[in-house]
């Protein structure tokens, strides 16, 4: 295992309380979103990517996603229902 080292940082309380809030709301930790900030830093070498709140359509699918998973259930029951219901005339 590689070593590991601390990064230590100071900012604003209320500051910490938003962007702690943002980031659950994404799924992120502060130190998974400061690793990947690193990660992508060094792939990119620029300052990366954007990343926003999901919508509340994004939002239900990615709790369907989790719930289906959770049960190890699919949600359709081969790949000729899921084309077919792509393909529906009320697919969204």
């Amino acid at each position: 295992m590689a070593h590991s080292s601390m990064l230590h940082v100071r900012i604003d309380d209320d500051l910490k309380a938003q962007g702690n809030a943002v980031l659950e709301s994404i799924g992120l930790s502060a130190a998974e979103a400061v690793r990947l900030f690193y990660k992508r830093v060094v792939a990119e070498q620029a300052i990366p990517l954007e990343l926003k709140v999901p919508n509340a359509e994004t939002r239900a699918a990615m709790e369907e996603s989790r719930r289906l998973m959770s049960v190890r259930r699919a949600r359709f029951a081969n790949a000729d229902a899921l084309f077919a219901s792509l393909e529906a005339p009320d697919h969204k």
